[in-house]
C-alpha cells in the first residue's frame, strides 16, 4: 500500500496525455519531443529555469574531436563509475550524445567557437581528450536552459509554474497490476502557501525533478533542488538505486563556516586550465594521490580534500585553496560567472587563491530506471538526476550529467509520442503521512552534511540514524502543507533512505567512503535498492 501526503481534499481535475514533474534539461527535452503528438502539462514548483540546469558550468560531455573515440568515453566513464555503470547504458548515452549536441545546436544554442571555427571542447577531471563542450565560457547550462525553455513553449508545451506535484494517482490494470493514473498537484501562491489542491489524471507520468542536494547544508545546489520526485517515487513503492552514491563536487566557493544554501560552484574546468590544489599550509594536495592529479576524478579529489582538512593543515581544518593564477587575466574572459561570485567574496581569481570545499553537488542514484525511463511502476517514467539509469555507477564523470538528461528525456518522450501507457482509473486506498514541520529542516541539513558527507563513520551514521528518527517523530496530520513544509517532509524522506543505504553499503566505492571499510569489495560490486516496506524505508 503507498503513502499520501496530509494535504487538502482536492476541488479541480485535469485530463491529460503526459505530466512532466519537473523544468530542467531532462524534463524539457522530454515534453519537446512528446508535444508534437501528445498533449503535455509540465509542472514546476518554480519558474522554469529554477533548477539545477541553470546554474552548470562545465558543459556537455560529447566525441567531437576525430582524435577522441566512443570508446574512449565510454572508458572513461566506466572507470569513473568504479564498477557499477550499466555498460550498455553508458555506450547508448556516449553514441548518441554527439546527436544531442548537434540538436541543442539547431535549436539554437550558442556553443562557444573553437579556433578551427568548430565547436571549442575543453577537458574536465577523469576525461583522457579534450570533450567538452560549453557556452559562455562557464554559463553552458544556462544557455541550454533558455534554449529548451523557448523551445517548449513555442511547441504548445502547456507549463504551470508554482505547482508542486505531491503524489502519484495509482490505480489497478486489468491484468490486477498497480499503475499510474496520474498525480496529485498543490497550486501555489507567491509566498509558497497551497491555494488549492487538484488532481491531473495521465496516461503517463515523467518524474524529472532532480536531484536533492538541498539535504545537505553546504550544497552547489540551488534551494528547488530537494529531493520530491524521489520522495513522491519512494511513497509509492518504487524502487531507488545507489542513492548513498552522491557526488560532492571538491571545489565550491568557501566563505565562512556559517555559511547555508547554495554555495556558488568552482568549476572542474578552471583545474582543466591549470588551476592546482593547495592546503592552507601550502602543500600541494593531489600530487601523488593519483596519476591525473588535480584532474583525478571528483570522488577522489574530494576525498583527497577531506582527509587533508582532517589533519587541519596550518590549523585550517574547514576549507584548502585552489590556486589559478597561472590562469591571469584570462579567467575573467573564460569563467565570468565564477569570476563575478568570487569578486562577490572579496577575492580577485587572477591575483588571489580561491578557498574551496567540497560540497554535495550530484545525486549519482535515483529512481530506478532504464535510459527510456521505465520504471518499477507501470506508466511512470523517471529521468535526469532523478533516476537511476546505470550510466553514472558510483561516481559520475564530469559533464555527462546534461548531456544524459538531453539524450534520455528525448528517447522518453519519443517513445511516449509512438505509444502510451494503458489508461486507468485512480482508486487505490492509501495510507496518509503527516508532515514535517519547516523549522526542522536546518537540523536535518546539518545533520547529513556533518555525519554523511565525504567521509562517512558508524558512529556518524548512527547518529544520523538517531536525528532523523527524532524528525520523523515530529512528523503530523495537522502541520500546514505549504512548499516549506512539503519540501521539508520531502527532505526527511531522501535523507533516510541516503541513511539506510550509506549504513548498509559496508565498502568504500566511488563516492561512498566509509572510515571504517576503506576499500572495495568484490561482493558489493552490486546496486543496493531502496524501497517504502509499509511505511519503513528499508535497504536491500
Amino acid at each position: 500500500m503507498s503513502q499520501r501526503l496530509a494535504v487538502p481534499e482536492p476541488t479541480w481535475e485535469i485530463d491529460t496525455d503526459v505530466v512532466v514533474l519537473g523544468s530542467g534539461a531532462a524534463g524539457l527535452s522530454v515534453a519537446l519531443a512528446a508535444r508534437p503528438v501528445r498533449d503535455v502539462i509540465l509542472i514546476t514548483k518554480d519558474t522554469l529555469a529554477a533548477g539545477s540546469t541553470q546554474w552548470a558550468q562545465g558543459g556537455l560531455a560529447a566525441v567531437l574531436d576525430p582524435n577522441d573515440s566512443i570508446e574512449n568515453h565510454v572508458r572513461d566513464t566506466l572507470a569513473a563509475g568504479a564498477g557499477l555503470c550499466n555498460e550498455a547504458a553508458v555506450r547508448t548515452l556516449v553514441t548518441e550524445a554527439p546527436t544531442a549536441i548537434r540538436y541543442l545546436s539547431r535549436l539554437g544554442a550558442a556553443f562557444d567557437p573553437g579556433a578551427d571555427g568548430g565547436i571549442a571542447l575543453t577537458r574536465e577531471g577523469g576525461h583522457s581528450h579534450d570533450r567538452i563542450v560549453h557556452a559562455g565560457g562557464d554559463q553552458s547550462g544556462a544557455e541550454v536552459q533558455k534554449t529548451l525553455d523557448e523551445s517548449v513553449r513555442l511547441a504548445g508545451v502547456r507549463v504551470v509554474e508554482h505547482a508542486f506535484g505531491i503524489d502519484l494517482l495509482i490505480g489497478i490494470n486489468d491484468q490486477g497490476q498497480r499503475c499510474v493514473a496520474g498525480v496529485r498537484v498543490a497550486l501555489l501562491d507567491e509566498n509558497g502557501d497551497v491555494e488549492s489542491v487538484g488532481d491531473i489524471t495521465a496516461r503517463a507520468v515523467v518524474v524529472a525533478t532532480g536531484g536533492f542536494g538541498q539535504v545537505y547544508a553546504s550544497t552547489s545546489n540551488p534551494s528547488a533542488v530537494t529531493g520530491d520526485g524521489i520522495a513522491l517515487a519512494l511513497r509509492a513503492g518504487v524502487e531507488i538505486a545507489d542513492i548513498e552514491f552522491i557526488q560532492f563536487h571538491p571545489t565550491v566557493l568557501w566563505t565562512s563556516a556559517d555559511a547555508t544554501g547554495q554555495q556558488a560552484l568552482i568549476s572542474e574546468a578552471v583545474r582543466g586550465e591549470g588551476a592546482v590544489l593547495f592546503d592552507a599550509a601550502g602543500e600541494r594536495i593531489m600530487k601523488g594521490v593519483h596519476p591525473q592529479e588535480d584532474l583525478a576524478p571528483r570522488d577522489i579529489v574530494a576525498a583527497a580534500i577531506s582527509k587533508r582538512m582532517s589533519e587541519s593543515p596550518a590549523g585550517v581544518d574547514d576549507h584548502v585553496f585552489l590556486d589559478a593564477r597561472s590562469i591571469g587575466e584570462r579567467f575573467a574572459t573564460r569563467f565570468p560567472s565564477i569570476t563575478a561570485a568570487c569578486l562577490a567574496a572579496g577575492i580577485d581569481p587572477a591575483h588571489d587563491l580561491i578557498p574551496v570545499a567540497p560540497a554535495a553537488h550530484y545525486a549519482c542514484g535515483g529512481i530506478r530506471a532504464d535510459l527510456d525511463g521505465v520504471t518499477s511502476l507501470k506508466g511512470l517514467f523517471a529521468v535526469g538526476e532523478a533516476a537511476c539509469t546505470g550510466v553514472h555507477g558510483a561516481n559520475r564523470l564530469a559533464s555527462n550529467s546534461l548531456t544524459e538528461g538531453i539524450v534520455a528525456g528525448t528517447r522518453v518522450g519519443r517513445a511516449l509520442s509512438w505509444s502510451l501507457p494503458i489508461t486507468v482509473a485512480p482508486g487505490l486506498d492509501e495510507r496518509t503521512s503527516g508532515l514535517l514541520p519547516a523549522e526542522w529542516r536546518a537540523e536535518l541539513r546539518s545533520t547529513m552534511s556533518k555525519h554523511v558527507g565525504v567521509l562517512r563513520s558508524p558512529n556518524g551514521l548512527l547518529s544520523a540514524r538517531n536525528t532523523l528518527e527524532r524528525l520523523q517523530d515530529k512528523v503530523g496530520s495537522d502541520v500546514i502543507a505549504t512548499r516549506r513544509s512539503l519540501e521539508a517532509t520531502n527532505l526527511l524522506t531522501v535523507a533516510v533512505a541516503v541513511v539506510a543505504a550509506a549504513t548498509a553499503r559496508t565498502e568504500s566505492r566511488g563516492c561512498h567512503r566509509r572510515t571504517d571499510f576503506t576499500e572495495a569489495l568484490p561482493e558489493w560490486q552490486r546496486h543496493l535498492l531502496v524501497i517504502d516496506a509499509d511505511g519503513t524505508i528499508v535497504a536491500q
